[in-house]
Parts: structure tokens; sequence; C-alpha cells
């Protein structure tokens, strides 16, 4: 099994995915090569609910003490 990201591209009247030659070469495809395609959508919506309650938030401070100082010279 492949698995590679593509974009949904216009086709005539219809929709197509375009399948770079690396993968075509692998699988041993040509015209007429019959494919089956799984379609994942990753949903973000939680994360971006999650992102959002820290829009407008200011910027961490970071405690340096936690580090060592850099060697001056």
């Amino acid at each position: 099994m492949q698995v590679f990201v593509s974009k949904v591209r216009p086709l005539g009247s219809s929709l197509g995915v375009i399948i770079p030659a690396e993968i075509i070469k692998e699988a041993n495809l040509s015209s007429g090569s019959e494919v089956h395609i799984s379609i994942f959508q990753p949903d973000f919506s939680a994360l971006d609910r999650a992102m959002g309650s820290m829009r407008g938030a200011k910027p961490f401070v970071r405690d340096r003490r936690d580090r060592p100082l850099p060697h001056r010279r």
C-alpha cells in the first residue's frame, strides 16, 4: 500500500487525483489500472477551538534559571 498526499483537480466535468511518478513505477500502474482510494480529511476543529482560547494571550515568559548561562569571553 502506498500513501501520499495529493490535491484534487478538475478533470473535464469530474475531479481527479494526480499519482506521483515514483508511485506509478513502484505499483506498476498504467493507464486503465484499477486502484482503490481511501479519503482521509483530518478534523482540526477541536484543536482550533483549544488554540482559540489562547488568542490574545501574551507570549510565555521563560524562566532562565533552569538553563546554564552561556560561556562569555
